[in-house]
């Protein structure tokens, strides 16, 4: 992973960490979501920020995330390792596995950056 990338998805996971101890799901869970678009091409944070996902569904009662996040850490990595990873999709069960979504305007820039560094 990219250094930049890597610096916006451990920010936005710390973040989403940081919510997740103030019990502040709903904030914890947009985090995770920023993070899902940054790493998700990576298998390893791909399936940690899911696992993420996971303990907020878990904590919310979410039984639909529960279901959905246990399905997407299943496969996750192995999304990321073949490229069927969708650009921009925010990994919450709420969103189709496939779908790509457009990346918010913030986000679009790190990946710039990203790219120009490389």
């Amino acid at each position: 992973m990219n250094q930049i990338l890597q610096k916006a998805f451990q920010n936005e996971m710390q973040i989403a960490k940081d919510f997740y101890i103030k019990t502040d799901w709903a904030n914890c869970f947009k985090r995770l979501e920023r993070a899902h678009v940054l790493g998700q091409r990576h298998a390893i944070p791909h399936t940690i920020n899911h696992w993420w996902m996971l303990k907020v569904g878990f904590k919310r009662r979410d039984h639909r995330e529960i279901w959905g996040q246990i399905v997407r850490i299943l496969v996750a990595g192995i999304g990321s390792v073949i490229g069927r990873a969708p650009i921009g999709n925010t990994g919450g069960a709420n969103v189709p596995i496939l779908k790509p979504l457009p990346i918010p305007a913030d986000l679009q820039k790190i990946f710039e950056r990203a790219e120009n560094r490389s």
